[in-house]
């Protein structure tokens, strides 16, 4: 199997409340491939799909009830701890929920987390150690 991860898909509560938020919390756009099942976000080299959680449940033949931590976070690094700083305080402005402040963190990096519509957490932070290209790609 190739070392490659292609979509991340996300169960959401209400598709058309979830893609606002990544619209006008984020100013992503999505695709043209987007309709009112699904929606796809074309980030870096990968897709974010947005997809309603009983609908993803089923294709997947699981249960869709579920509560707590869902023991993954999504990253958004940047280049600096300002660049942390500044998007923490953007994205508080337009009421996007902070679940913990910017801080250095314990391996040496600057962290805070924010959660989407779904709780679905999302890591905002400087890794001094992953250095970033031109089109914001990290180099581990």
């Amino acid at each position: 199997m190739e070392q490659r991860l292609t979509i991340i898909g996300l169960g959401v509560n209400n598709l058309e409340v979830a893609a606002k938020f990544y619209e006008e919390k984020f100013g992503w756009k999505k695709t043209n491939s987007s309709n009112e099942f699904i929606s796809f976000f074309q980030l870096n080299g990968i897709l974010l799909s947005l997809y309603p959680n009983d609908k993803l449940a089923e294709d997947a033949k699981v249960n869709a009830e579920g509560s707590g931590f869902k023991k993954f976070t999504l990253a958004y690094n940047t280049k600096s701890k300002q660049e942390v700083d500044e998007l923490i305080e953007v994205l508080e402005a337009k009421g996007v929920r902070i679940v913990k402040r910017p801080e250095e963190v314990f391996w040496g990096g600057y962290s805070s987390y924010i959660a989407d519509m779904d709780d679905n957490l999302w890591e905002i932070a400087f890794n001094p150690f992953m250095p970033m290209d031109e089109k914001g790609n990290t180099i581990a």
